[in-house]
């Protein structure tokens, strides 16, 4: 059901002021934001998993070479044009040669990169996978986001000659720093969203700290549940990846609890897969901001079902936005592992025939 007109002129201002703010913040010399901050604890309904025999099985393991040979060229600072221009060369070619066909999507700031992988159904719609490639200024920004770019890069390979009903997109956003601009661009174009089901953004999910204390959560947000849920052991080390969905939206973060659960049951790779903590927002962000600084936010404006992974920033990492954002604190066991629970949702999404938002009653 469409939201009415001043609905969208409130939430537009909202998540404009949202990244408005964290934009401005992470410029601060002494203040370092995050990209998920929620400021108060959203009413939480109990996330039932589906049965992790429903899960359908993954088609590869991610390759960790292939993954850091991509964070190789991504890192470096991104935020001037003739660098995102260099990075825009590298995804275009990379694309190319898995023939996903991409094509550029000009915006009056800046380019997105578009490619895609038709279904073999086209009335079952289509995923996007998205990441951002830009950074703030003076930073290599090697896990914000060089570490996302590079997880889609490597699901596409693994994907590219594959036979799912979804068809799967492949977005890189440009100027996400500076206030959702590509996103924005992107899902202000009708035509992108004719068919779009769901979309996953993935934001920092390269990082993880192991001592105690490292991990730190934002006042008046009640975390035990989520953590107990996801089986977390340690609350206050940062090993595990979050996905910050809508509440509305409840069986698209079912299916990511599935897989997290049935990778727990069944992983035979040599990676360690973290686990996956999913986080419901209520009313569209509209009480937490915060959460609406990244990419998924322009989608929820346009209620399209879109979850945000990310592994949370500033709330266990130092480097955030900063000139030590580089790959020596990429942490590899979590990267390579985060991965590969990233690809295993998008199999799942590709091949599902679960509506991905809550039938009004």
């Amino acid at each position: 059901m469409k939201i009415k007109q001043w609905v969208h002129f409130f939430l537009g201002g909202v998540i404009l002021m949202g990244v408005i703010l964290g934009f401005v913040q992470g410029l601060a010399e002494q203040q370092i934001p995050s990209k998920l901050i929620p400021l108060e604890s959203p009413k939480t309904p109990n996330l039932e998993s589906f049965s992790s025999s429903s899960i359908s099985p993954q088609f590869n393991p991610i390759n960790p070479t292939k993954l850091w040979e991509h964070i190789q060229v991504l890192v470096g600072e991104r935020y001037q044009e003739s660098d995102r221009e260099r990075v825009r060369n590298y995804l275009t070619q990379q694309l190319e040669l898995l023939q996903l066909s991409p094509r550029l999507q000009s915006f009056k700031q800046g380019v997105n990169i578009v490619g895609q992988r038709l279904g073999t159904d086209p009335k079952a719609g289509e995923i996007v996978l998205a990441a951002h490639y830009d950074t703030v200024p003076n930073s290599p920004g090697a896990d914000d986001n060089a570490s996302g770019v590079a997880v889609v890069l490597e699901i596409a390979r693994l994907l590219a000659e594959k036979s799912t009903p979804k068809t799967l997109t492949i977005v890189f956003f440009d100027q996400e720093e500076v206030g959702l601009l590509g996103s924005f661009a992107f899902t202000g174009k009708p035509e992108n969203l004719t068919h779009l089901q769901a979309a996953i953004i993935l934001d920092m999910v390269g990082y993880a700290c192991h001592t105690p204390g490292c991990q730190t959560y934002p006042p008046g947000l009640t975390v035990t549940p989520l953590l107990e849920a996801a089986g977390i052991e340690f609350p206050d080390r940062g090993e595990f990846l979050t996905g910050v969905g809508e509440v509305q939206n409840l069986p698209l973060l079912k299916i990511f609890q599935a897989v997290d659960q049935s990778l727990r049951l069944s992983n035979s790779s040599s990676l360690k897969i973290p686990p996956l903590v999913t986080l419901p927002i209520p009313l569209k962000g509209l009480l937490t901001p915060d959460v609406l600084r990244s990419d998924h936010a322009p989608f929820w404006y346009q209620e399209i079902p879109a979850v945000l992974l990310t592994d949370t920033a500033n709330l266990r990492s130092p480097h955030y936005h900063q000139p030590s954002d580089t790959l020596s604190h990429l942490d590899p066991e979590f990267f390579e592992g985060s991965a590969q629970i990233i690809y295993n949702v998008i199999v799942e999404l590709l091949n599902s025939q679960t509506a991905f938002t809550v039938s009004p009653s």
